[in-house]
């Protein structure tokens, strides 16, 4: 195996990655997930949330 061979394997390796990534972060069963963890920011601050909830319970 030569240098090129060795990138080449390298590129797959880091394409089917980040396709699998990319999948993982957009699949529907995870939105859920991801939203709550939108809300971690202003977890310490009752009226930054106050503030947040109505507008998402209303989306969904």
């Amino acid at each position: 195996m030569d240098i090129g061979m060795i990138r080449g394997l390298g590129t797959l390796v880091v394409m089917v990655a980040f396709i699998g990534l990319t999948l993982w972060v957009f699949s529907p069963k995870r939105k859920a997930e991801f939203d709550d963890a939108t809300l971690l920011p202003f977890a310490d601050d009752p009226e930054a949330i106050s503030k947040v909830e109505p507008s998402r319970s209303e989306k969904r």
